[in-house]
């Protein structure tokens, strides 16, 4: 994992939210400059506000939050005060909102309460994933450009001394048809900070994520976005400064619009993993990453998969043998700086053993995959190389394409690892022999 320090710009990105007051303006109109897969559904109008209490003393508020969203539920709009600090120490189920809107100003802050965390919040049952809460429904927009604190530092450390601990994911977006996200501040998340799962039509907009951990032991896990049996998802215009993939596509993810991101420290922008279940299908398809600034990180653009036998990463990660598919994804345009990889595509995710993943080739195909449009600098790690392409069998591949790849090392090379891979279609790379 790279160790990365947050980058001070602001970015003049965060501006780009969607409106606020009611979201007058279409979803649509609000992306840019790409448009989503699918046109999005606009909001209803809102007809009342809700203020939300607070104890003001650090005890749990999580009974006033629930009772404005039931009074606001069906057109209102719930306004967390800019004044005001809210402490959430109860696992929320919010699924049942439709027609609402949350405006946070102020700050939510969920408590350090581990042993409450591990039993009580809501398991997602993908990777050991749990959310602190989950909000869901129908219509329903979260904005205000105010703070959601995971309070991540004591599970930073807990981790360090136990990788089975579930640690929760500070934002849940679970069942949510129809909705805007952002902006919004996002800090200190105990493991990933969005779990998109079972969702769809929903904007992501305008989003400032950072949350490095103050002790040695550091904050892993932290996606910027997993999304997870989920269609026409837009995520724009934000800023990620984290210590792992800033999106990462998970299984059954389709018609995905990615644009205008800036990731610092991440594993970049990723399909995978997949294939990780065996007698499970994956299938990531229809995905377009665009104009993505990608400083301090392992990869740019990566596409990982597991073998056709079950493996291990660690402890807390381990499988293979899945089946599925990956196809028509495109990432088009992306600076990089300080990148170990400008490019990564493997088919032997959480193995080193190259001769098993050889002999048990992955389960799951990659085909119709296009990188445009790179230029920058590597960061040296494996120099020669900038980039690696490499299937485990020439059977499981099919039209992975390159176009001005303009990417080079430290020491000014741009080879990459190509291997059961058709090299006419990688132009401008370099492929050679390891």
């Amino acid at each position: 994992m790279k160790v990365s320090h947050v980058l001070t710009q602001t970015l003049s990105l965060l501006a780009l939210g969607a409106t606020v007051e009611g979201f007058s303006r279409s979803r649509n109109e609000a992306c840019g400059p790409h448009k989503p897969f699918r046109p999005l559904p606009t909001s209803s109008s809102r007809d009342r506000t809700c203020h939300v209490r607070s104890h003001g003393n650090g005890t749990d508020d999580s009974d006033y939050i629930l009772s404005a969203l039931h009074q606001c539920n069906h057109g209102g709009k719930v306004v967390f005060d800019a004044d005001k600090e809210y402490i959430i120490g109860t696992a929320l189920n919010m699924t049942f909102l439709k027609n609402i809107d949350l405006e946070v100003l102020g700050k939510i802050l969920f408590t350090n309460d581990t042993d409450y965390w591990q039993a009580n919040a809501f398991p997602q049952g993908f990777q050991n994933a749990t959310t602190f809460f989950q909000l869901g429904g129908e219509d329903v927009n979260m904005y205000g450009n105010g703070i959601l604190d995971g309070n991540g530092q004591v599970w930073y450390d807990l981790y360090a001394e136990d990788d089975l601990i579930l640690r929760p994911v500070l934002m849940g977006i679970i069942g949510l048809k129809g909705g805007t996200i952002g902006p919004l501040k996002l800090r200190y998340s105990p493991q990933y900070y969005h779990f998109v799962a079972n969702s769809s039509d929903v904007l992501f907009d305008g989003i400032d994520i950072s949350g490095y951990s103050k002790s040695d032991n550091e904050a892993k896990n932290t996606d910027g976005w997993d999304t997870y049996r989920s269609t026409n998802i837009v995520i724009q215009n934000s800023v990620i400064n984290n210590g792992d993939d800033c999106v990462s596509f998970k299984p059954n993810s389709t018609e995905i619009l990615v644009q205008n991101l800036h990731c610092n420290g991440s594993h970049g922008i990723s399909v995978g993993s997949l294939g990780q279940y065996k007698g499970e299908v994956d299938i990531v398809e229809n995905v377009y990453v665009y104009n993505i600034s990608m400083f301090n990180a392992s990869d740019m653009a990566r596409i990982k998969v597991w073998p056709g036998t079950p493996s291990a990463l660690s402890a807390d990660l381990q499988g293979g043998g899945g089946s599925g598919s990956v196809k028509n994804i495109t990432y088009d345009t992306a600076f990089i700086d300080n990148v170990d990889y400008a490019i990564e595509v493997t088919q032997c995710y959480g193995q080193d053993n190259i001769t098993l993943c050889n002999e048990f080739p992955s389960n799951l195909t990659i085909s119709n995959v296009l990188f445009k449009n790179f230029r920058g600098t590597t960061s040296g790690d494996y120099d020669p190389y900038v980039g690696t392409i490499v299937c485990s069998s020439p059977d499981t591949c099919s039209n992975i394409y390159t176009s001005n790849i303009n990417v080079t090392s430290p020491i000014g090379t741009n080879d990459f690892v190509c291997d059961n891979v058709d090299k006419s279609l990688l132009v401008s790379v370099n492929c050679t022999a390891t």
